[in-house]
């Protein structure tokens, strides 16, 4: 078994095989190790640089299999997009409101402020906010070496509150103006959780969906692991753990992956209790039953204590945690056998 490295938000793969066909090979830089010919496709899912590679004895199967993932993906970014002007996300945002949201929302955003509860807002949708001072601060200052002013992070903190987001049956908004939301830190597993489920719906027993988050896909549970590789940010081609993968999703956040300065000291990852971005650890991996979970969780343990962290996987059965620390470290706990 081939060991696939993740680079978050950067590479979309579906390596499948049909029921009868047992699983493909398949390796991603040497093409030529594969029995099958590949079809592909290149574009852009959630503003990320995307490929799909569908492998199939059938390549008229294949290229069925693409065109319904894609369309899936297409359909889920008119949703949640932050940079589709028209999507559900943008309209709630500008508005504050939006009436007669499609199911996907309501789903993606109940499950949000259940996962901030959960954490006790270490995860919150409301950080948009926090990523719009942010990039405005770094934009207008390019060569800063310093956070926005304190005044400004406790004004924009204010506008951080994920109980101030409510959902009624025909409408979901906000409860004080000036509100934003990202689903950025929860999207690409529910995505990847929608299209593994195409895909069982289809007539695939075993896949490798990779949507910005990994899940695997055996309707045989006696067939063989898919390994996922967890690797070292600072040392391309390092391995730091590989983790098998049965019905299972793994999800990988670290700060280096989307940086705000120069200097790469300021990241993606927001702290929605104090403002702050830079991640308590290099890397946090969490593998879960779904990507859903798996990708929630491992936004909120970037800013959240080791006590805490172990707190909720204490809660929820089927949960592994890999931490990269600061000084180089691995912590691992929950179910990560």
């Amino acid at each position: 078994m081939k060991t696939f490295t993740p680079s978050r938000r950067r590479f979309i793969g579906i390596f499948a095989a049909s029921a009868g066909l047992g699983m493909m090979p398949w390796m991603v830089r040497k093409a030529s190790a594969l029995t099958l010919e590949p079809a592909v496709w290149r574009g852009i899912a959630l503003g990320a640089d995307a490929e799909l590679h569908i492998y199939h004895a059938s390549a008229k199967k294949a290229r069925q299999l693409i065109e319904l993932a894609v369309a899936e993906v297409r359909r889920l970014e008119n949703i949640f997009s932050l940079y589709q002007e028209d999507s559900v996300l943008s309209q709630l945002n500008r508005d504050g409101f939006i009436d007669n949201p499609p199911a996907d929302f309501i789903r993606l955003l109940s499950d949000s402020k259940y996962f901030s509860t959960l954490t006790s807002g270490a995860f919150d949708p409301s950080v948009q906010s926090l990523w719009k001072l942010y990039a405005e601060h770094f934009t207008r200052n390019p060569g800063a070496t310093h956070e926005p002013d304190a005044a400004e992070i406790r004004r924009v903190l204010s506008l951080v509150n994920h109980r101030q987001i409510y959902i009624e049956d025909r409408r979901a908004g906000f409860l004080m103006p000036g509100m934003a939301l990202t689903l950025n830190g929860i999207a690409q597993g529910y995505i990847t959780d929608r299209v593994t489920q195409l895909l069982r719906q289809a007539g695939l027993d075993r896949a490798l969906v990779d949507m910005g988050e990994i899940r695997g896909l055996d309707v045989n549970e006696s067939g063989p692991d898919w390994k996922a590789g967890i690797r070292d940010p600072e040392q391309a081609g390092r391995i730091l753990a590989t983790i098998p993968l049965k019905n299972e999703a793994l999800s990988t956040s670290g700060g280096y992956g989307t940086t705000l300065d120069e200097a790469g000291k300021f990241t993606h990852l927001f702290n929605p209790l104090s403002g702050a971005c830079q991640p308590a650890y290099r890397s946090v991996s969490v593998r879960a039953p779904n990507a859903t979970t798996a990708d929630a969780l491992s936004t909120a343990f970037s800013v959240m204590s080791l006590d805490n962290i172990k707190a909720v996987v204490n809660q929820l059965p089927g949960v592994g945690v890999w931490l990269l620390m600061p000084d180089g470290t691995q912590n691992r706990f929950g179910q990560t056998a």
